[in-house]
């Protein structure tokens, strides 16, 4: 159990760690190419994921904090499962770390920026990251568990 506490701290603090050098080394709004479809791109976002429903910073620090206790409950009563486990210890990083951002800079600090051609997808960082992944592998979880039910419905009529 406290493995998934120690992986979203470690998590967090490698988020908060990127967002200072990034807020050390960049100028918001200016780009410094890494690679040809890599950029970092320092911005500040006030709104959710993509930049939507800017201005509403205090709504989703309420939230974060809210998932973010429901996460911390769910990993001490969690008994077993790695991939549950790891999904709400990155999913518990990624809240803390943009809930940091928002409390310390009033927005959150997004600074990744994949592109290449046409394609332009919105800048984000690491904490976005494993909310992403976290997420996915809870998805993943709640795919496999409806298979097996739907398979053992099947087995049994």
């Amino acid at each position: 159990m406290t493995r998934w506490y120690f992986l979203a701290v470690g998590v967090m603090a490698l988020d908060q760690a990127t967002k200072w050098i990034a807020l050390g080394h960049l100028e918001r709004g200016m780009s410094m190419d890494v690679l040809p479809f890599l950029s970092w791109t320092l911005t500040c976002n006030t709104g959710a994921a993509f930049s939507m429903f800017q201005g509403y910073s205090w709504v989703f620090a309420v939230a974060a904090v809210a998932v973010s206790a429901f996460l911390i409950f769910e990993i001490w009563r969690l008994r077993s499962g790695w991939l549950e486990g790891a999904s709400y210890g990155l999913v518990l990083a990624g809240a803390l770390g943009n809930l940091t951002d928002r409390l310390i800079h009033e927005c959150v600090v997004d600074f990744i920026h994949v592109h290449y051609g046409w394609f332009n997808f919105p800048v984000f960082n690491v904490a976005d990251s494993a909310i992403t992944v976290g997420a996915a592998g809870w998805i993943g979880l709640l795919a496999v568990d409806m298979l097996r039910r739907r398979a053992g419905r099947s087995q049994s009529e």
